[in-house]
């Protein structure tokens, strides 16, 4: 059997993403960030509809390393804060939460439901 398509099996069998995993992945989407930062930047990219408080931030980071999707950079300066990366994991699942929802907006469309009433 092909490795990647056992991979991509898992990976679906891991959708859809809570909020939490789906918004942390996707703030490291674009390269390393702290805890804090994550927290600010899934605000942002939730439109504040998810504020995440530390225990469920670092619940989740804590989860998300320990099935190696992100990982935590090497720090060589004197700052204490804990940096954070996706791994080459992390941004597959990342992309396969993309494509489920991507998937579930053109059925949408297709069954003229979406946008909302049929109108842009």
């Amino acid at each position: 059997m092909n490795p990647s398509i056992s991979v991509k099996k898992d990976l679906q069998e891991m959708l859809p993403l809570s909020p939490a995993v789906f918004f942390v992945l996707f703030a490291l989407a674009d390269g390393e960030k702290h805890g804090y930062l994550i927290m600010q930047q899934v605000k942002v990219l939730s439109d504040g509809k998810l504020s995440m408080g530390p225990a469920t931030l670092y619940t989740t980071i804590q989860k998300l390393a320990d099935q190696s999707f992100i990982e935590e950079v090497e720090n060589d300066s004197q700052d204490r804060r804990r940096n954070y990366r996706l791994t080459q994991a992390g941004k597959q699942l990342l992309n396969a939460e993309f494509s489920r929802q991507n998937e579930v907006l053109l059925l949408a469309k297709a069954k003229k439901v979406f946008p909302l009433g049929g109108k842009a």
